[in-house]
């Protein structure tokens, strides 16, 4: 059991590590939020993916690319919108643990079904027949990914603070948010057609 473990994360994290949207978003929502929550809400939102990835195998696959790409397309609109409601003087991190988790579970949970992790977590489950293995192993494999994007996005936070002014951070997170959500919907629809 725990080969099969240890090939899904391996497989999972390798599938969703390289170029992936999430990275980005979880990185912009750690320049806003704490680092904890966010994971927190990001693991919650893996979870129940993985789940729905491993009960249903191939057929997630199968979803109309234009639901997934309006699903894609209103989570990164939604997390925009937070970030842009969000005042602009310059304060503390938000310490509404809560606030940060639905946020990030959000924008997780809603975006990107039918991605390439889900797609592998499936492939996994159906070829070794050992869905709650599998599931524990893609999970691992998507938290250490939401876990290296948070830490990294708080990182550069104080680098950000030192240089850049708060109106600039609003705009360029909120621009980028809206540029990763079109880049999801224009990718969910061409992958669709092939």
């Amino acid at each position: 059991m725990i080969n099969i473990l240890l090939a899904t994360f391996g497989a999972v994290f390798a599938a969703e590590i390289v170029g992936d949207k999430l990275l980005f978003t979880t990185g912009v929502l750690a320049t806003r939020y704490r680092p904890l929550p966010i994971v927190i809400g990001v693991v919650i939102a893996f979870m129940a993916k993985m789940a729905v990835a491993v009960a249903v195998g191939s057929a997630i696959s199968k979803l109309p690319p234009l639901l997934v790409a309006v699903l894609t397309a209103a989570s990164f609109i939604g997390v925009a919108i937070t970030v842009w409601r969000k005042p602009v003087e310059r304060k503390e991190k938000d310490n509404r643990a809560s606030r940060a988790t639905m946020v990030s579970f959000s924008a997780v949970f809603f975006s990107e079904w039918g991605d390439v992790g889900q797609i592998t977590a499936a492939t996994m489950a159906a070829r070794y027949g050992a869905p709650v293995v599998v599931w524990a192993g893609s999970v691992a494999a998507m938290a250490t990914k939401g876990l290296l994007a948070a830490s990294i996005g708080a990182g550069v936070r104080q680098w950000i603070i030192d240089r850049i002014p708060p109106k600039v951070v609003r705009y360029a997170g909120v621009s980028a948010l809206l540029l990763l959500g079109l880049l999801s919907v224009v990718e969910t629809l061409v992958e669709g057609r092939a």
